[in-house]
């Protein structure tokens, strides 16, 4: 039972929340596909510390075969986990699509001029976002914690090195989001009011040319869209710049990670194996953190679009099912009726006394 204190959820929230068991699903997918991915790590581990220690061929055969095993089984995973959001995208399109547009349709009526295809696509892009790897990004993050403590484990500097590292991505992430959403949401308005522009003008194509007034709706609706241009080359500049310093970091701390375990192994406080499997455990951990700051411009926009798509449902109610009435009958009463063709005095319809005419509708 809902607490009385809960707010309760618009109509959009509870399509997606109907998907909660698909989602389950995916982020079960996603933990054995993170488990699975401390493999690469723990084959190097073996194979310098027992293979090149022991010199044993067969036992670098039957790590080998175990990897490559595991590595088919995280393709399997990986796959299934695609598979299903694409499948989650295609019903919920088919379950908002209809009631998208009739809200669209009634939001037009209701204010004539406004861009009535705009929320279909704002539907697309929700539903592509779901799709695509920006939301694995969202279920491989948590993980990474995991990642950090099987650092701390080969030794605690290392583990400290890595949650400096993370938090100075993760501090990239934040400035990314604060430097771009006022630009892009920004940018998302003006260019809207552009296509609505041209979409409301184009309409009305012969008038424009009869009266010639091209060229100056042409201006207006450049002026409209070199301000959406600006803006949006301004927020994709930011993110670019913060997305490639972070891509560097990421690349240098990978590389720090192994001549600080260098030197722990030249202190012999860990084993080589232990290095190369941390640097490879960094890179797993900082990966979804790179991955949310490359499509935090497909965030933004996803963000935006469900946004207006609640608005617009909550402005435009789902119709209510009309009563069914019975098939209405017809009944027809006239009176000195007389009708003729235009020009012609032959009469068609001519009625002197009352007639009383009765037919199923």
């Amino acid at each position: 039972m809902m607490k009385k204190n809960m707010m309760p959820r618009t109509e959009l929230a509870t399509v997606l929340f109907s998907f909660r068991k698909a989602f389950y699903t995916a982020g079960l997918f996603s933990l054995f596909i993170n488990l699975l991915g401390l493999v690469p790590s723990i084959y190097m581990l073996q194979v310098y510390d027992r293979v090149l220690q022991s010199r044993n061929v067969t036992t670098l055969i039957m790590l080998t075969v175990i990897m490559l095993g595991f590595y088919v089984m995280l393709s399997m995973l990986e796959l299934a986990r695609s598979k299903l959001l694409i499948r989650v995208g295609a019903q919920l399109d088919m379950k908002l699509n209809n009631r998208v547009f009739v809200a669209s349709f009634e939001s037009n009526l209701k204010r004539a001029g406004g861009n009535a295809g705009q929320a279909l696509g704002d539907l697309t892009n929700v539903r592509q976002f779901l799709t695509g790897n920006g939301l694995f990004a969202f279920f491989d993050a948590p993980w990474a914690p995991i990642y950090l403590v099987v650092i701390f484990m080969f030794h605690p500097w290392l583990g400290v090195f890595a949650i400096v590292a993370a938090l100075v991505l993760f501090s990239l992430a934040l400035l990314t989001e604060l430097s771009t959403r006022k630009p892009l949401a920004e940018a998302q308005h003006v260019a809207a009011g552009a296509n609505n522009y041209a979409t409301n003008n184009l309409r009305n194509a012969e008038v424009i040319e009869a009266m010639g007034m091209l060229d100056n709706l042409r201006s207006r609706w450049m002026q409209k869209q070199m301000r959406f241009l600006a803006l949006q080359n301004e927020a994709s500049d930011k993110a670019a710049v913060i997305s490639s310093a972070t891509k560097s970091v990421r690349i240098a701390v990978q590389s720090l990670v192994l001549g600080g375990g260098a030197l722990l192994v030249i202190d012999g406080s860990l084993t080589p194996g232990g290095m190369i499997a941390a640097s490879i455990l960094l890179g797993k951990a900082l990966g979804p953190v790179e991955l949310a700051i490359g499509v935090w411009k497909q965030l933004l926009g996803a963000r935006t679009a469900f946004h207006r798509l609640e608005s617009l449902l909550q402005s435009n109610p789902e119709r209510k099912n009309s009563m069914l009435l019975p098939t209405p009958m017809g009944a027809l009463q006239l009176e000195e009726v007389t009708a003729a063709a235009p020009g012609s005095q032959v009469m068609i319809l001519k009625t002197s006394a009352s007639t009383y005419r009765q037919a199923k509708l």
